[in-house]
């Protein structure tokens, strides 16, 4: 990897379950490339903090459960291996599973071009995801590679901006010159900073063979409550779509690869389907009108409940 001389990786903990040991086995797997650990936990109560001891190496900072936020959290990180000078900071979630040997070689390997701010891998399914988690993941993460500029708007609009989190590499000194994470934002603090590197004429890059497993079975509610977020979120950063374009009828193309999906495989689940379209598409809709909705109340409808009490 020319010019990259270390990666530090951040991992946010929260009662990260059984499964954090695998995705440690998978991240002390990984071949041609040297990395520093931090893991930053917010008070976990299941023995996730334990879990770290068999690799000394690792770094674990604690910080309160009420202070976790999606973008600020992060940001601790990045400043974290900032003032150690490193070059990369790889931001994954507790529930990932890197696959293979070369996965977070070929992730940080994309960013050997100066001018791609970040990079986001490939996800597949859990063993144990249901026919709907699979579908989502086999819509959203293809298996070719792609690199996005701000032109490329123009025809993908919104999706022009898609990263995920759960496993993307950012240049450090990029991501500082524009400003690292929004530090009071529900979620898509990932997308949020997409944005803006696109805007400032750096790319985004995607990577199909770096791969990870990471999915989750939601039911009707989860979805809902999951959509009143990202509602939420359109809702408070209107210059996204502003800038960038709608979604371009993406929400369709899903429904409908999603209902051919199951036809093929699990037809059964195609009631169910509907259920949680429309629960999304409510949740959605109730997102972007949250002002509307008591204060006490918008805690109720959403995933992040924290978020609400910060503001």
């Amino acid at each position: 990897m020319n010019g990259i001389k270390n990666v530090g990786v951040v991992i946010p903990t929260y009662n990260a379950g059984e499964n954090f040991n695998l995705l440690l086995e998978s991240l002390y797997k990984q071949d041609d490339i040297d990395i520093k650990l931090l893991v930053i936990d917010s008070q976990s109560d299941d023995g996730t903090v334990g879990k770290t001891a068999n690799y000394p190496d690792i770094e674990v900072l604690g910080i309160s459960k009420s202070d976790f936020n999606h973008g600020g959290t992060r940001n601790i990180g990045l400043n974290f291996f900032k003032e150690r000078g490193f070059d990369i900071v790889v931001f994954l979630t507790q529930d990932v599973i890197l696959q293979g040997n070369k996965s977070l070689f070929n992730l940080v390997n994309a960013l050997n071009d100066h001018s791609v701010c970040a990079v986001s891998g490939r996800q597949v399914p859990h063993i144990d995801a249901n026919p709907l988690a699979s579908h989502a993941r086999i819509f959203n993460y293809p298996e070719f590679s792609c690199c996005n500029t701000y032109l490329d708007h123009t025809a993908k609009g919104l999706k022009v901006a898609f990263i995920s989190n759960s496993y993307a590499a950012y240049r450090i000194d990029v991501l500082t010159r524009l400003g690292g994470f929004p530090s009071n934002t529900i979620l898509a603090e990932d997308m949020f900073v997409a944005a803006k590197a696109l805007l400032a004429n750096y790319k985004v890059a995607y990577q199909a063979d770096a791969v990870v497993q990471h999915s989750h079975n939601y039911s009707p509610i989860q979805e809902f409550k999951r959509y009143f977020d990202i509602g939420v979120f359109h809702a408070c950063e209107p210059w996204i779509q502003e800038k960038l374009g709608g979604a371009h009828g993406e929400g369709a193309k899903f429904v409908k690869s999603e209902l051919a999906y199951l036809w093929r495989h699990s037809p059964s689940w195609i009631p169910y389907a509907f259920v949680t379209t429309f629960c999304k598409f409510l949740g959605y809709k109730f997102g972007l009108n949250y002002k509307h909705i008591p204060t006490a109340l918008r805690p109720k409808f959403g995933m992040y409940k924290s978020y609400w009490n910060q503001q």
